[in-house]
């Protein structure tokens, strides 16, 4: 039926156009000579184009659906049916073709009868002749960006009235596009024209369509934006654009990402699809922040099967459901389990067989450990060394443990016992008879559960007042996609042993991180928004390091990951002190639990309230 529709409007076009070409040439008076030769030439010359129409896919396009591909087709069709008619005439003469000028004359209007009708149809499906049927009027809106993806931007919300948005006006830091215009919309001057320009035109919205401008000018423009008081949003990072996934118009929300100025880590995803593809992968901790995003990028490799270990359920039904929406193509198998339960995960281990293991099991909040230090003993430490032990047993080819920068010089039971890991799977690699055990250290992710960040934004949104420790005290951050990739890209260079840590960049300042969320908020900090300074918590460093002074900074083949290797303590003595610990662990106070580790960790400094 579709078919035979889209038959009829062509070869009525291919006609009206054949025979107005035929009333042009004779000022609409054409003779008999001609005219009695024009069923049978219209019959042979419309079938052709028809045919040409449908070998260059113009049947299976949808009318709806035209663009500039779709019109070069179409020109193709007209134009090889003009030269077979041109050839013919050169031939035959006029009994079988054409007049050379009917010929010509027929080129142009088919080619512009066909594409008027397809843009018609494209118009009518995107309600372009419908528009005041749309519920309510469409946002106005102002674009900060006049190239490229402003352009785009432009377009779609011309082409797509469901966007319900209305360009009224472009800035641009380049001069030279002042008073130019893109598909209709002014380009009036830089964004610091924004303020005068917005209660002129009452805009109801500013999109920031800059994403190869520095951070230090999308900063900025957010400053501004943040005294205009007006809503803004931001178009996705080129490097979204460039993986399909989403579109210029998908804009979202200005994020504290945006203006950290990390700058994108490329993968050798070949090395890591080598390492993953068709082999069994657990996740430990696979609701968590690392945890979650670690599932989403190993499902990515085709890994034969998926093992998502975690305890909380709410979050393992998440992740699943993540997963299995997003059609990734492994075999997601989610197993609601405590890795510290050593009967679970010897069966877990059994029955699956899990190659590569990646233990982003972890209790992490400071101020929590630091009142319940057996807890993060036994979580950190001693799971940890029951999971390696297991992992080994079973024959796993790698363990890839998840540290933190507050291993480095601890000064809280947290940061302690995850370097109690370390020291273990370090010892441990000595002895180890089948697997290669390497852990990774990470900075701050942004946006975890229990981090700075989402704190921050409930006290901005319950008024204020926006909590800091202190006014100097600044932390290393990173986005969970980095810190995923640095795992993935670490576990395939370790060799066991070695601890990696990703090239951070510079650390920041806790206080400018609220300012900025503040400002991102549309509020001004000190003034709508209180910054309360509360003094450093107990266990808390002024300043998280890196590298311990006991380890040798190696360079790795990725530019951005660093290895360090340190002399790791003889296996049996860090055995004896972890089955020490073990035992002892249930009888003894907090105070007594970060004394005992310190034994263990010479360098690690407690908090010890005084009595």
């Amino acid at each position: 039926m579709r078919f035979a529709i889209v038959l009829g409007i062509y070869a009525l076009v291919l006609l009206g156009s054949l025979w107005m070409g035929y009333e042009l040439r004779f000022d609409f008076e054409p003779t008999g000579e001609y005219l009695v030769h024009f069923t049978f030439i219209a019959c042979w010359l419309i079938a052709a184009k028809l045919l040409l129409l449908w070998f260059f896919g113009q049947f299976e396009s949808l009318l709806t659906y035209f663009g500039f591909n779709d019109a070069k087709k179409i020109f193709l069709a007209c134009f090889l049916g003009a030269v077979l008619a041109l050839l013919i005439w050169a031939k035959e003469g006029i009994a079988f073709a054409p007049p050379r000028a009917v010929i010509l004359t027929d080129l142009l209007l088919s080619f512009v009868g066909l594409c008027s009708v397809r843009t018609s149809f494209r118009l009518a499906r995107q309600g372009y002749f419908f528009n005041h049927r749309t519920e309510g009027q469409p946002r106005k809106v102002a674009i900060i960006g006049a190239g490229d993806v402003g352009s785009s931007l432009v377009r779609d919300m011309q082409h797509r009235p469901g966007l319900r948005r209305k360009a009224l006006v472009f800035f641009d830091d380049d001069a030279a596009k002042w008073g130019t215009t893109i598909h209709g919309v002014p380009v009036v001057g830089p964004p610091e024209r924004l303020a005068d320009t917005a209660a002129n035109l009452a805009l109801d919205e500013i999109i920031i369509a800059m994403p190869s401008a520095p951070i230090r000018r999308i900063r900025e423009v957010v400053y501004l934006l943040g005294r205009a008081t007006l809503p803004f949003t931001i178009v996705p990072s080129y490097e979204q654009l460039l993986s399909g996934k989403v579109s210029v118009s998908q804009v979202r929300p200005v994020e504290i990402e945006d203006l950290l100025g990390r700058q994108s880590i490329d993968l050798n995803t070949e090395s890591i699809r080598e390492l993953v593809e068709d082999r069994v992968v657990m996740i430990t901790g696979a609701g968590g922040s690392i945890g979650s995003e670690l599932c989403r990028q190993l499902a990515g490799y085709s890994p034969r099967r998926l093992l998502l270990v975690e305890r909380c359920e709410g979050q393992l039904f998440q992740i699943e459901q993540q997963l299995l929406g997003g059609g990734l193509g492994a075999e997601i198998l989610p197993l609601v389990a405590d890795f510290c339960d050593e009967g679970r995960m010897r069966a877990i281990f059994s029955r699956f067989a899990p190659s590569i293991v990646f233990h982003a099991g972890a209790h992490k909040h400071v101020p929590l450990m630091e009142q319940q230090s057996g807890e993060a003993v036994r979580n950190n430490a001693l799971g940890t060394r029951l999971l390696a032990r297991i992992a080994d047993e079973a024959r796993a080819d790698r363990f890839v443990l998840i540290s933190t920068d507050k291993a480095i010089r601890p000064t809280n039971v947290m940061g302690a016992s995850k370097r109690l890991a370390e020291l273990y799977i370090q010892a441990f690699q000595q002895t180890a008879h089948h697997t290669r055990f390497i852990a990774v250290r990470f900075g701050n992710v942004l946006g975890s559960s229990g981090s700075v960040i989402p704190t921050f934004k409930q006290q901005i949104a319950a008024g204020g007042p926006v909590t800091v420790t202190h006014p100097e005290v600044s932390r290393y951050f990173m986005t969970v996609r980095e810190a995923a990739g640095l795992v993935l890209q670490s576990a395939t260079q370790g060799q066991g042993g070695e601890i990696f840590v990703l090239n951070m960049g510079k650390s920041m300042r806790i206080t400018d991180l609220a300012r900025q969320l503040i400002e991102l908020s549309g509020l001004r900090p000190d003034v709508d928004i209180e910054i309360r300074f509360t003094g450093l918590r107990p266990g808390e460093k002024l300043h998280e390091e890196l590298i311990h002074e006991s380890e040798d900074m190696l360079a790795t083949s990725h530019p951005h990951i660093m290895s360090f290797v340190g002399q790791p303590m003889p296996f049996l003595s860090i055995e004896h002190a972890f089955l020490g610990l073990q035992e002892r662990l249930p009888s003894l106070e907090a105070d007594r639990i970060k004394l005992e580790i310190q034994k263990i960790v010479p360098e690690y400094t407690p908090y010890l309230p005084a009595a």
